[in-house]
């Protein structure tokens, strides 16, 4: 008797995500071939503060002299609070003429300067007296805060690992099924999602807290989750 040769495919996936990303394999004889995702929760190990300085005047020149006194301010603030000012990047920098769109030949009737700040704190007992100051100062009528997940080396590596444990378990569960046996992995790939920065609510100039703590006094930051999908192939023989 000739010896039954048995092809299978088996692609278990769990989101509509996955499907999306799953690449085309041609399966192998006697191999079993499963996608799985996984994921690994941790807490953020950085707060993003975000805000726009902006200055309006009658001429570009008093305009851009206004916005330098704001940015002075904001270097001050970060001094004081044992942050060096080159720890802020600027995200854009535009100076905009601004026209009486009324006036049929759309007048210039001032310019306004504007630059984007972003502020990363790894520090996060000085997020209440930043942005308090910040507003205090009148850097910015709004603020941004989020947390997020600077280093994702680690949290990738183990999400990949959850990935492929819960893709191992289903082909498994297959060969068990099936009266067969699960052999050794013949190809592999991964794929690594950073969903990793968690938005708090916008912090208002008038809601600058004075000699009252901050409002996110002892409350924790929201865990962040980096999430990996396994594409996965097995060898399976038969049961002996």
């Amino acid at each position: 008797m000739k010896p039954t040769v048995v092809t299978v495919c088996v692609v278990l996936f769990l989101s509509p995500l996955s499907i999306a990303q799953a690449p085309t394999v041609n399966a192998l004889p006697n191999t079993i071939y499963v996608g799985a995702d996984g994921k690994f929760e941790t807490a953020p190990d950085t707060a993003l503060i975000q805000f726009n300085i902006a200055a309006q005047a009658d001429n570009a020149k008093d305009a851009y002299d206004q916005a330098s006194k704001q940015a002075e301010a904001t270097r001050q603030v970060l001094r004081a609070n044992g942050i060096d000012p080159k720890a802020a990047e600027i995200g854009f920098f535009s100076v905009n003429p601004q026209y009486d769109w009324k006036n049929p030949k759309h007048k210039v009737i001032g310019y306004q300067v504007t630059t984007s700040v972003n502020l990363k704190l790894k520090d996060f007992s000085k997020i209440g007296p930043v942005t308090a100051q910040l507003a205090d100062v009148s850097v910015a009528d709004s603020q941004s805060l989020s947390y997020m997940l600077d280093s994702t080396e680690e949290a990738k590596s183990k999400a990949v690992a959850d990935a492929y444990r819960h893709a191992r378990a289903s082909a498994e569960a297959l060969a068990n099924a099936s009266g067969r046996t699960l052999g050794e992995l013949s190809y592999a790939s991964v794929d690594t999602f950073e969903n990793t920065r968690v938005r708090a609510p916008m912090v208002h100039k008038a809601m600058a807290p004075m000699a009252t703590p901050a409002p996110t006094d002892e409350f924790s930051p929201q865990n962040v989750t980096v999430t990996a999908h396994v594409n996965a192939m097995f060898i399976w023989r038969a049961a002996r």
